[in-house]
């Protein structure tokens, strides 16, 4: 389990095709406290640390995660945002994430607003049903609050607010329209939807 609260950003410094994609990620986290066998969340992916030296982790991307997450985000030089698994009694900053991909969206537009940027994001029709203005959502492994949802003949769109100390800390600071991004719903918002389907 995650937080969505980004507290490092790493580099993709190497790849290896093995069958499955070895990925080696530059990090400013203190490696010695990270075990081998740990999860990571990686712009929202969970994945298990196999390797490590004093500033890099070395993860088995498989061929099914490299399709369902975002184009361009596993090659050589990507920066990723990185979360380290959640610990029984830290501070829940965020909301509760569990590294999973739900869909891949696109930043259609971002248009400043203030101090910060509102983003634009297309997302699947898959999805829609379970975001709602003012739920959570995760979207590269970043928890944010849902401005509004739009639902129009061209798809489903939703908007968040990026204030400047989040896109500092994120990957966020670098994102264009036409990018794609990792989606997580909220869970409680998929467990609500099952249930009100079966009533």
């Amino acid at each position: 389990m995650f937080t969505g609260i980004i507290t490092d950003i790493g580099t993709i410094s190497a790849i290896e095709a093995r069958g499955d994609l070895r990925v080696t990620v530059q990090t400013g986290y203190d490696t010695s406290g990270i075990a081998i066998g740990a999860s990571v969340a990686n712009s929202g992916v969970c994945l298990t640390v196999i390797s490590k030296t004093d500033n890099s982790l070395t993860f088995d991307v498989s061929a099914e995660t490299r399709r369902r997450t975002a184009a361009g985000m596993w090659q050589q030089g990507a920066r990723l945002n990185l979360e380290r698994a959640l610990k029984v009694g830290d501070e829940l900053g965020g909301h509760i994430v569990t590294g999973h991909v739900d869909a891949v969206g696109q930043i259609i537009a971002i248009t400043p607003e203030g101090g910060s940027k509102r983003f634009t994001f297309r997302m699947p029709a898959s999805i829609a049903p379970y975001v709602a203005p003012k739920g959570s959502i995760c979207l590269n492994g970043v928890s944010l609050t849902v401005n509004e949802v739009t639902d129009h003949s061209q798809g489903h769109d939703f908007t968040v607010n990026i204030i400047p100390h989040t896109a500092e800390w994120t990957t966020f600071d670098t994102a264009q329209p036409g990018d794609e991004v990792n989606i997580e719903i909220d869970v409680l918002a998929r467990y609500l939807f099952r249930m009100r389907q079966l009533a």
